[in-house]
């Protein structure tokens, strides 16, 4: 803690202290030391003390022994500049300070009885809106969504904002989070309460904005007894068991202080009392701040954050995790609508699929460059086209968050494929840079719009990872200069993941992963990816399966022992052959990593290329999704796809990732890299560096120039002329379809 608000903390400790004995003695002389206090309505009797002290203050003569034990946390007062080295006195200091301030507060009960409301509702229209501690009604009834996760924790609220208009704004945006929000103290003579009260919003627990006293005593006292009493009720721990409440609230309830205002020691000293609750304070004004974590779960004071920005740090900072119930947008939404195709007259809209560029890119940030559910579309929305047209496309996801890892972003990419799918009239396939997206009519006069995508993921992605992240916003370009930028951006990225797998062998390596996503299109597909053989649609190679597995162990990528090897040249193991009969089904009982003509793995209509014999050419084409043209196999791409990209094995064609094309186990079985005839020229430029390499290391470097493509033939009798000449070495090689 930061050694001047320790001292300040003292020093409002100190002055809290003596305020609340002079009251205590006061009451002593009026009542006498049999009078009854308590908070009306209230089991736990005065809740701080009895949860933490496990002491029954049902008397004023009750209160002594609790002011001693007050008095002798209170660490040595100290002077205006006097810092200290270290942070258990100040919050011991805090300790102290609510517990005289509940007996102040119990006290005060005495005196003014009618001056809290002590229901649900405020009284605005005879300006009584403090409603003073919660009763055991409204403690069963709004405390169990503490449990059950319904509201993650509550706001503490001192002071007021600058206008009225950022007093509404910040408690909407609170509310949004389904926060609750306890409010008191005042600010340069104005309390956030009455300047929600002036703008008209509706006040009390029913809204969750809760108005509970007009002192800074109020709010702390009434907020943190709720939450010890939430502990109690809840949690099943008895009074004078501190340890386990304070670490039940820490953990369980998310809630943070908000300091609106000047901060005095008095302010101080109450935001040292709730820090042992493991509540941070984030304040609006340039106060000292204490960053280092030790008692809450991050930061304990954080300071100088704008109004507008202030929630935003202090879910971050409290480490609250964003909850959304439904999906907005105007389509029914579900995993019955994952394999639902769009076809032909149906189609409005249509991006990638080899007809424009469609990119999906997933990049982590910092926590201030990122705005939680901000959704923007830049360029033409689908309303601005008509039916049957295509636009490209590229969605950017940016996240944030303390746990994000670069390693977790292409597990998040990859959830793109389905999440889309799960909207009704709206079919996605592929990933990366070959996405291919359709929009039906009946989504457009629903109302869908571009921006559905983002908020689609937005809302996904925090129900199902909101674990890694605590930040989503999502960018969708549809104009082609922006999306040429976001794919040369995104490109870089997946070369940079696809880098990491280098050096891993598969003979090393005892566990390979299961990636099942694809099995809304291919029932019975099942991809097991493993360091030399990455996942055939290019999104997830064998470290990617093992983050997502780390991150969601019930998830579709689960770790396959290899166990006995049956065939290694073929690329053949028990394990998995044991995995494969069980994720397909019993379709399956076996298939080869490494080969094409013999039991090849399963194909999906995702990957990025697909590989062919080619008997005459004694070798293999491949050929990737976007290229349009007839090949020497006698079948464009599309159809290719859809022959054999059901999910099944058929001997002489194998689908596979663009990177794998050059890992040294790529149709290993058959020869490899040798065997490889023909391919796009673009597909040959964009795997160039990596060709080259393989061609070094298999001694023949050159071999990349003795590969035909397009400009040389589309079939099978033209290119051979060409290989004869080049001297291509699959021409001297036993026959690929054996004798």
């Amino acid at each position: 803690m930061s050694k001047i608000i320790a001292s300040a903390a003292i020093r409002g400790a100190h002055k809290i202290y003596e305020r609340a004995e002079a009251k205590y003695k006061e009451a002593l002389d009026k009542y006498g030391p049999k009078q009854e206090v308590a908070f009306p309505e209230t089991a736990y009797f005065l809740p701080i003390i009895y949860g933490i002290l496990g002491i029954e203050v049902t008397k004023l003569e009750d209160m002594e022994e609790v002011f001693k034990i007050a008095k002798s946390l209170l660490p040595p007062p100290v002077r205006e500049k006097m810092p200290l080295p270290y942070l258990a006195p100040a919050l011991d200091a805090g300790m102290a300070t609510l517990f005289v301030e509940e007996m102040e507060q119990a006290i005060k009960y005495i005196e003014e009885p009618d001056f809290y409301l002590q229901g649900e509702e405020c009284d605005v229209e005879n300006g009584k809106i403090w409603l003073g501690a919660a009763n055991d009604i409204i403690l069963r009834k709004r405390g169990v969504e503490f449990v059950d996760g319904t509201a993650p924790g509550f706001a503490a609220i001192a002071g007021a904002t600058d206008t009225v208009e950022q007093a509404k704004n910040l408690a909407q945006e609170l509310q949004e989070k389904n926060l609750y929000v306890f409010m008191g103290a005042e600010h340069e003579g104005k309390r956030m309460a009455e300047q929600l009260v002036e703008a008209g919003v509706q006040i009390g627990w029913p809204t969750r904005l809760v108005p509970f006293g007009p002192d800074i005593a109020s709010v702390a006292v009434f907020a943190l007894g709720f939450a010890t009493r939430a502990a109690m009720s809840f949690g099943g721990l008895k009074g004078g068991e501190f340890r386990k409440i304070l670490i039940y609230n820490k953990d369980r309830v998310f809630s943070f202080v908000l300091a609106l205002g000047t901060v005095t020691d008095e302010w101080y000293a109450n935001a040292a009392g709730a820090i042992n609750w493991g509540f941070p304070t984030i304040a609006n004004t340039p106060i000292p701040e204490v960053l280092p974590t030790g008692v809450c779960t991050y930061e304990h004071v954080v300071s100088n954050i704008p109004v507008e920005e202030i929630v935003s740090k202090a879910v971050e900072v409290r480490g609250l995790k964003v909850t959304i119930s439904e999906v907005p947008i105007p389509l029914a939404y579900g995993p019955a609508f994952e394999g639902e195709r769009v076809r032909g007259d149906d189609i409005y809209l249509e991006c990638g699929g080899g007809r424009t560029h469609a990119v999906e890119w997933v990049t982590s940030a910092e926590m201030d460059e990122v705005t939680d559910g901000k959704v923007e579309l830049v360029g033409p929305d689908i309303t601005d086209v008509e039916p049957g047209a295509k636009l490209p496309l590229a969605i950017k996801v940016e996240v944030a968050g303390r746990k994000m890892q670069e390693d977790y972003e292409p597990i998040l990419e990859r959830q793109i494929h389905h999440l889309i799918n799960y909207a009704q009239g709206i079919m996605h396939i592929g990933q990366r840079d070959i996405a291919w997206l359709r929009v039906s009519k009946q989504a457009v006069e629903k109302g869908f719009r571009m921006t559905d995508l983002g908020k689609i993921l937005h809302a996904k992605l925090h129900q199902d990872f909101g674990a890694i992240f605590d930040k989503c916003q999502v960018t969708v370009y549809t104009n082609d200069e922006d999306v040429e930028k976001i794919l040369e951006l995104a490109r870089a990225a997946y070369h940079e993941r696809d880098a990491r797998i280098e050096g891993m062998t598969d003979e090393t390596t005892d566990i390979f992963y299961s990636c099942t996503l694809c099995q809304s299109f291919a029932p019975n597909h099942v991809c097991i990816i493993s360091p030399e053989r990455t996942g055939l649609c290019g999104a997830y190679n064998w470290m990617d399966c093992k983050a997502s597995y780390e991150i969601n162990p019930t998830g579709p990528n689960q770790p396959v022992e290899k166990g006995e090897v049956i065939d290694p040249v073929k690329g053949q193991w028990k394990g998995c052959n044991d995995f494969l009969y069980q994720a397909s089904r019993q379709v399956y009982d076996h298939y080869n990593f490494y080969s094409i003509v013999d039991d090849p793995m399963t194909t999906c209509g995702c990957c990025e290329c697909i590989a062919a014999v080619l008997p005459i050419c004694n070798g293999v084409m491949t050929v990737d999704r976007d290229f349009m043209g007839m090949t020497p196999c006698g079948m464009k791409f599309s159809t290719l796809a859809g022959t054999v990209g059901g999910g099944v094995i058929t001997p002489g064609f194998v689908g596979h990732g663009k990177y794998n094309l050059t890992q040294r186990k790529w149709l290993a079985a058959e020869g490899g890299i040798k065997r490889l005839v023909w391919m796009p020229s673009r597909l040959r430029e964009e795997v160039l560096d990596r060709l080259k390499i393989r061609c070094e290391e298999i001694g023949i470097p050159d071999l990349w120039q003795r590969i035909a493509d397009e400009t040389i033939g589309t079939t099978e009798e033209e290119i051979l002329p060409f290989l004869q000449e080049k001297q291509h070495p699959a021409l001297e090689m036993p026959p690929i379809l054996g004798e």
